[in-house]
């Protein structure tokens, strides 16, 4: 089975699973007050708009992996794994102000067209926080030992404390320059941290052996480099048909991708100059291709997916050397391998 028919498969019954979650969320919400039921319903349709499921499924393989099996507890854990991953993203589409997410509107968006600008905001504030709240508690009634749940619930709060912080210097990076190891301290908690996560709460779950935490725990900060650095190279070259959204995003708030800090770093300077002078303004379709062009020029993309191809390969030589049945372990192979060969498809 491909690795996008497993998560396929997988993800359906995830999302079974959330349906079932939010059903009985929806009936609480009632007997608070309907606009809260209102906003559980947002939020339901926001976390079921279809997606890869990457980061539940990540915890239900690698628990697969060591158990052999998928059960109603596990599939609870997964609920909360969902939960978590669109916390960090309701709060990261707010600060970076975009307004489509999966080709339909983030939530400040959905809640700012039924009033104004501040009370979408403020909703999407709030409700990021109620959906790490909401998260945490998925997990901690999903039936587990309390000691595995307390340790898995350390690990998820260690997380969220770490993509907080680098989110922080992903704000602070928009108004300077950065080297490339001010770039690796901050993606060591962005999607890294996210994998971290999400592969060691099965890890965790499914009583792996401490060396194979370890290995994965490598393991899952080479697959976050490696796939952090692919998803910024996508948002730069990628259509809006392919993404979603309008290409150049990062660029336009004046992030420092990966690929745009050895770009600025090139010993062109006249090149860097420009470079430097397209990034924080809305770009037009000529400025695009002139950035996307200079990148290529200075051989910042080129640097960066050699990067990306290296994390690629040390993530796949972790997983090989850990006790992960066949299916768990064919399955990061081949999404890494799918990441190291969509790096072509940009030149």
């Amino acid at each position: 089975m491909s690795w996008e028919a497993t998560l396929d498969h997988y993800g359906s019954l995830i999302e079974r699973e959330i349906e079932e979650y939010f059903s009985e969320a929806l009936s609480n919400a009632y007997d608070y007050h309907p606009f809260t039921a209102e906003v559980y319903r947002s939020l339901e349709e926001f976390v079921l708009r279809r997606g890869k499921r990457l980061a539940s499924c990540s915890t239900l393989l690698t628990y697969s992996g060591y158990t052999n099996r998928i059960d109603d507890r596990i599939l609870k854990v997964c609920v909360g794994v969902e939960l978590y991953r669109h916390c960090i993203l309701i709060h990261d589409d707010l600060v970076d102000r975009d307004e489509l997410r999966r080709g339909e509107a983030t939530v400040h968006k959905m809640f700012s067209d039924q009033c104004d600008e501040r009370f979408g905001e403020g909703v999407a504030v709030f409700l990021g926080d109620m959906v790490y709240a909401l998260a945490a508690k998925a997990i901690l009634d999903s039936g587990f030992e309390e000691g595995k749940l307390a340790a898995v619930l350390k690990v998820l709060f260690e997380g969220y404390r770490e993509v907080n912080e680098s989110q922080i210097l992903d704000l602070l990076f928009e108004h300077r320059d950065v080297s490339v190891e001010e770039w690796y301290a901050m993606a060591s908690k962005r999607a890294a941290s996210l994998f971290r996560v999400t592969m060691l709460a099965g890890v965790i779950l499914g009583d792996a052996p401490k060396t194979d935490l370890e290995l994965l725990k490598e393991a899952a900060v080479n697959i976050g480099y490696a796939f952090d650095i692919q998803d910024d190279i996508i948002d730069t070259y990628a259509s809006p048909e392919q993404y979603g959204r309008p290409p150049c995003r990062d660029l336009a708030l004046g992030k420092k991708p990966l690929h745009v800090v050895f770009a600025l770093g090139s010993q062109n300077r006249e090149k860097s100059e420009d470079l430097r002078r397209l990034l924080g303004k809305e770009l037009t379709a000529e400025e695009i291709e002139q950035a996307r062009l200079i990148i290529r020029e200075s051989e910042g993309l080129k640097a960066a997916k050699a990067r990306s191809k290296e994390h690629a390969e040390r993530a796949k030589a972790l997983i090989e050397k850990t006790k992960l049945n066949r299916e768990t372990k064919e399955f990061f192979c081949s999404f890494i391998n799918y990441i190291e060969e969509s790096l072509e498809w940009y030149k």
